[in-house]
């Protein structure tokens, strides 16, 4: 069991810092951080709201605000109305912000690919189901504590 700890750590563990390494490595030429990658990522699929943002990045709703400021700010997206609360107002990208998110979903691709070289398809997806019933497991263990 212990050897199935350190094994599992381990992996996670090193898997998040080359994510995180690889995002930070992506923005920089555009003066982003690691974590506007969730976001340009999700509105260049569609337009949403910050809380829908919240959602699909799994992430905490003052993360999010702030990178929607930021990134608001800095002329990759819009808030399509003034009139709602700032959450709930649609948000999109701009030109700026679409060129930039299109060259990362590409980038995104790429990574993708060569990090699931040697990996067949098969094990791919029974990986990716491991995955979220270990995820759905440890969300459980979490909440009971």
């Amino acid at each position: 069991m212990e050897e199935r700890f350190k094994t599992f750590t381990l992996l996670m563990n090193g898997i998040n810092r080359s994510i995180h390494k690889l995002k930070t490595a992506a923005m920089a030429e555009y003066q982003l951080k690691s974590s506007h990658v969730s976001c340009l990522y999700y509105l260049y699929k569609k337009e949403m709201t910050a809380k829908e943002l919240c959602d699909i990045c799994d992430e905490d709703k003052a993360n999010i605000s702030r990178a929607v400021k930021y990134l608001e700010g800095n002329g990759f997206l819009e808030c399509k109305s003034k009139a709602q609360k700032k959450y709930q107002t649609p948000i999109c990208l701009t030109e700026k912000g679409r060129d930039v998110a299109g060259r990362l979903v590409a980038k995104i691709d790429s990574v993708l690919s060569a990090a699931g070289n040697g990996v067949s398809e098969e094990n791919r997806i029974i990986m990716y189901q491991s995955l979220a019933v270990i995820a759905k497991n440890l969300e459980e263990l979490c909440e009971k504590n």
